[in-house]
């Protein structure tokens, strides 16, 4: 059994969940209890996770056992929308701005369920994040460019949305705020994934970029040029 099957069981022999999940959390501490918050989003009820997502940043800081339940929150988010509630994608998307990167990493996480179910419907959506704020631009190359998702077919396709979001940093203004040095982020780490999956797609795509003349763009691909997925498919790739 995993250790995600093992919490399942327990939290079916369990009545206090909050505390148990506060108690096994992991929090506070450089890594979330990842197993455990899959195992309650599973099981949880729609009423539960509802008010684990009431838990704002206000009532649970970033790094505390509170902030993991809202965690929870958003991995279940996933599950309902896989169950057909749509009105959990509402809710992801309203989670991407979260201003805790924890919560932001679970909108991510809760996506990828769907694209495992239905990647044309996760692709379709990104399309539309990609065109929002910047937390919610960082939040479709966080969901699409999952190594398990990327099938060699899919990759041309989450290109396109790479080179949205990336053409959408052309000319912006306002380049100190904490969440689009995020965006920037994300996008220093998202382009290589792609890439690596299908080179033939992605190395041509990515290349046409390195050479532009917005700094931040550079900056972008001189960071995915240094991920050790592309040096291993090209050593002389800086």
């Amino acid at each position: 059994m995993s250790k995600t099957d093992d919490y399942r069981t327990a939290l079916l022999a369990e009545n206090a969940w909050d505390a148990y999940l506060t108690a096994h959390s992991g929090l506070p501490g450089p890594r979330g209890n990842t197993e455990l918050a899959f195992a309650a989003g599973e099981l949880a009820s729609s009423e539960k996770i509802k008010e684990w997502l009431l838990l704002d940043v206000g009532r649970a800081p970033t790094n505390t056992p509170e902030e993991f339940l809202a965690f929870c929150g958003v991995i279940g988010l996933g599950r309902l929308l896989k169950e057909g509630n749509e009105s959990a994608l509402l809710e992801l998307r309203r989670s991407a701005s979260d201003p805790r990167w924890r919560i932001r990493e679970a909108v991510a996480m809760a996506l990828q369920g769907l694209g495992d179910h239905g990647f044309d419907r996760l692709l379709s959506e990104m399309r539309s994040w990609a065109a929002g704020d910047l937390l919610e631009q960082r939040a479709a190359p966080a969901a699409l460019c999952e190594p398990r998702l990327l099938a060699p077919d899919r990759v041309a396709d989450v290109i396109e949305v790479l080179d949205l979001i990336t053409a959408s940093l052309v000319g912006r203004e306002n380049r100190q705020g904490d969440d689009f040095k995020t965006l920037r982020k994300g996008l220093g780490y998202c382009w290589s994934v792609a890439v690596a999956a299908s080179p033939s797609v992605g190395r041509p795509a990515m290349e046409r970029w390195v050479r532009h003349n917005d700094p931040d763009i550079r900056w972008v691909m001189r960071e995915n040029f240094r991920k050790k997925r592309l040096q291993r498919m090209d050593p002389k790739a800086q």
